[in-house]
């Protein structure tokens, strides 16, 4: 039989730590032999059912015990899994299938149904999957040009003009391992988790499966509740993006968080007044972590973090991170430039077209598409994220994505998405829409269709009208 590494990640948990908490959730405390032993039992179902290597399988869950079940049983039998929002529309499923031709989807029932039919459903002891096969014949192989395809993931979280991204089992091993040299996570802590597990399973779920730490899941972001599960549970990491962040640092309360050692902030740039309001309502720093899809976690702000909250770090070991400039060689110290990263656990591909990744490292780096800087002592500072790419609660939005959607209108000749700031979220979508001569629409009309095609936190949240857009000499749209 096959071995297939990241499976063997929750075996050999189980087996090291039987009955040490593994997740806290809605349904109370699970034990790592109880998370296997369930975990190894819907994989047996997924083998009966037909899913198996050279598959592509897509897991749609809720945060919980289910989602980290669905991962581990479908990577266990040998297909390459893609983690999946429940905030997902009926329209961004169907781009995804277009893509990725995975050839099944499991869901825990949590959202909508994601596919039009329904072969069986697998009960669990808390809820059920049910399972659909997409109708790509088993005979296509899923990505065969990778050794091991572990993971997919779409660089926006769909697809659109998005890249997706193939991490084989070794890849997935060498980040999670590089990752917990700077994070130093053992069986003494609990995690609190906010984010989405479906956007950072990779190098965080996975991570902290295999080096034994609990996982405490907050039923929502609300400060009240992060507070009370990290002190229910003696939380000692909280893993959060800035919104999360910003929302404890204006919590009115009294009650602290004694346990907790670190508070990372990732997903995007946290303002400089959020981290010292956050220290002086917690007395604990807040330290940014710099995470991508094709490397992992390669930067960390944990030593400097109280002199320079706003850096993202320095460059974990094994990592060798540079400022580039336009031909990809390394700059003097304290110049700006862009971010070039090295190291373990690099992605193995990306999916169309197939693209193995010594075919997309300029002078063996990885080019971020962000403006950084590094001091003498190698701290680094990013100066701009890409232009394009737009932040929101911490996941990011393609524009293009957004705009295509609007433009499906017929009355919708042009339209151009940016953000503006927003005082709980940080930014939030705004549109722009040129119409066709003689055409007119409902604003509301617009932003419901959108809304019905969007997840969430895509989906326009004004709409403006306007004559013409700006375009460059080029003749392409020009941006904020």
């Amino acid at each position: 039989m096959k071995i297939w590494p990241v499976y063997e990640i929750l075996k050999a948990a189980a087996l090291q730590w039987p009955d040490h908490a593994a997740v806290y959730d809605e349904h109370g405390s699970m034990s790592f032999q109880e998370l296997f032993t369930e975990a190894e039992e819907l994989r047996k179902q997924l083998i009966g059912i037909g899913i198996k290597e050279g598959m592509g399988i897509g897991v749609m869950a809720a945060n919980g015990r289910n989602f980290i079940m669905g991962i581990f049983a479908a990577v266990g039998t040998g297909a390459a899994v893609m983690p999946m929002s429940p905030q997902l529309k009926k329209a961004e499923i169907d781009d995804i299938l277009q893509d990725a031709k995975l050839h099944a989807i499991i869901d825990d029932r949590t959202a909508s149904q994601p596919l039009d039919t329904v072969d069986t459903v697998i009960p669990m002891k808390n809820g059920s999957f049910r399972l659909g096969f997409t109708g790509v014949n088993e005979s296509v192989a899923f990505a065969p040009f990778v050794d091991q395809p572990a993971f997919i993931r779409f660089t926006s979280g769909t697809t659109g003009k998005s890249k997706g991204v193939i991490v084989s089992h070794r890849s997935v091993l060498d980040r999670i391992e590089a990752a917990n040299k700077g994070l130093e996570l053992g069986p003494g802590d609990t995690v609190i988790w906010v984010l989405p597990m479906a956007y950072h399973f990779m190098v965080s779920i996975i991570l902290y499966v295999k080096f034994g730490a609990a996982i405490a899941v907050a039923r929502d972001f609300l400060a009240k509740n992060i507070i009370e599960i990290t002190n229910q549970h003696k939380g000692t990491l909280l893993y959060a993006s800035p919104v999360q962040i910003r929302l404890l640092a204006n919590d009115t309360g009294t009650a602290q968080m004694p346990s907790l050692k670190k508070v990372i902030s990732t997903s995007a740039a946290i303002a400089l007044d959020v981290c010292k309001a956050f220290k002086q309502r917690f007395k604990l720093d807040v330290s940014q972590a710099y995470g991508i899809i094709e490397i992992g976690l390669p930067i960390l702000n944990y030593t400097k973090s109280t002199e320079h909250p706003e850096a993202v770090g320095y460059a974990q070991p094994g990592y060798t991170v540079d400022i580039l400039d336009e031909n990809n060689n390394p700059l003097p110290n304290g110049e700006i430039g862009n971010l070039g990263i090295k190291g373990p656990g690099m992605f193995d591909a990306y999916l169309l077209p197939p693209t193995p990744s010594k075919d997309v490292l300029q002078n063996g780096y990885f080019l971020t598409a962000d403006f950084a800087s590094k001091t003498e002592d190698g701290l680094i500072k990013v100066e701009g994220r890409s232009k394009s790419v737009i932040n929101i609660s911490g996941l990011k939005v393609f524009p293009e994505e957004v705009e295509a959607v609007l433009e499906m209108i017929p009355e919708i000749k042009q339209a151009r998405i940016s953000s503006s700031p927003h005082p709980l979220l940080g930014q939030i979508i705004e549109a722009e829409v040129v119409l066709t001569d003689g055409a007119k629409i409902d604003v509301e009309d617009v932003l419901t269709w959108c809304k019905k095609r969007l997840s969430a936190f895509k989906a326009p949240q004004r709409l403006k009208i306007v004559e013409s857009l700006p375009m460059t000499g080029t003749g392409k749209l020009q941006r904020h």
